[in-house]
C-alpha cells in the first residue's frame, strides 16, 4: 500500500480530487472538511484512483496479443515469443528478453503509462527476438515503430522524476 497525503487548501472551496506521485497517492481537499469528511473523501478517491488504474491495466493474455499484433504490424510477424508476461522482479529496466527463450518480460512498472509507451517496450523487446544487442540493424528496426523517440523521452522523464525529491508542494496542485 503506498503512503497516503492529504493536502488542504484554504481555496478549495467544494472540490476533493487524488492523484498518484511516484509511490504515494495525493489527495487535494478544502481546508475547512472535518477529520470525518477527510476520512471518507480519502476512501472514496482511493478507489475512484483504482477503478480508473484497473480499467488501464491488461492481463498477460492481452499483452501477448499486442505483442503478436505489433510484431505483424512492424515486422511483417516475424518476432514470434513464446510468452508475454508482466513481472513484479525488474526495477532498473522497463522489459526484458530472453532470445533463446522466446520469451519477453515486461515491468509491472509500465502499468498505467500511456499505451504507445507500453507498445514502445514491446516493440523494443520484440526487436530483441530479430536482433540481439543494441547495434545498428537493431536501430533500424525500431525505426518502424513511429513514436519510439517520444516513448523514449517519456520514460526519461519518469526516470528523472524518481531521482527528485519529493516535497510538498502546497496550494491547489
Amino acid at each position: 500500500m503506498s503512503a497516503i497525503e492529504v493536502r488542504r487548501s484554504a481555496r478549495r472551496r467544494r472540490t476533493v480530487s487524488a492523484y498518484r506521485e511516484g509511490d504515494r497517492t495525493v489527495v487535494l481537499i478544502p481546508a475547512r472538511m472535518s477529520e470525518a469528511e477527510e476520512q471518507r473523501w480519502v476512501t472514496v478517491m482511493l478507489d475512484k484512483l483504482a477503478a480508473q488504474e484497473s480499467k488501464r491495466l491488461i492481463g498477460d493474455t492481452e499483452l501477448a496479443e499486442r505483442a503478436e499484433r505489433l510484431s505483424i504490424q512492424y515486422f511483417d510477424g516475424r518476432a514470434r515469443p513464446t510468452s508475454v508476461r508482466w513481472v513484479t522482479n525488474q526495477n532498473t529496466r522497463w522489459g526484458s528478453c530472453t532470445p533463446s527463450e522466446g520469451s519477453i518480460r515486461l515491468s509491472h512498472r509500465l502499468q498505467g503509462m500511456p499505451e504507445y509507451v507500453v507498445d514502445y517496450v514491446l516493440v523494443h523487446e520484440l526487436a530483441h527476438l530479430l536482433v540481439p544487442g543494441h547495434g545498428p540493424r537493431f536501430w533500424r528496426l525500431l525505426d518502424a515503430y513511429p513514436r519510439t523517440e517520444r516513448a523514449r523521452g517519456y520514460l526519461e522523464g519518469v526516470v528523472a522524476a524518481d531521482r527528485l525529491p519529493h516535497r510538498p508542494t502546497g496550494g491547489d496542485e
